[in-house]
């Protein structure tokens, strides 16, 4: 099993990154109204070193319960781990 669903062979697996629209999105509910160039990638490294973190975390509660697959639940703890409660996925 390659891992890639039922489409076919796909395509190389490539890095995504955050993209400028992405982050203008974010940060005009906020009340921003012009954003320096330099300030992107900051976000992205900011945001990367984030999910780093919660991702794992939330592996190493998956491992521990022996599973392969990580549910929401070990998302939501590895969250709460880190200060950030989440609420509306259970537990």
């Amino acid at each position: 099993m390659s891992g890639r669903g039922k489409g076919g062979k796909g395509g190389a697996k490539r890095h995504m990154r955050v993209l400028t629209d992405n982050i203008q999105g974010i940060t005009k509910p906020g009340g921003v109204k012009r954003i320096s160039g330099l300030i992107y990638e900051e976000t992205r490294g900011m945001l990367k070193i984030f999910l780093e973190n919660v991702i794992r975390d939330s592996v190493t509660y998956s491992e521990h319960a022996r599973r392969k697959t990580v549910n929401a639940m070990d998302v939501v703890y590895a969250l709460k781990r880190q200060g950030r409660t989440l609420y509306g996925f259970g537990g």
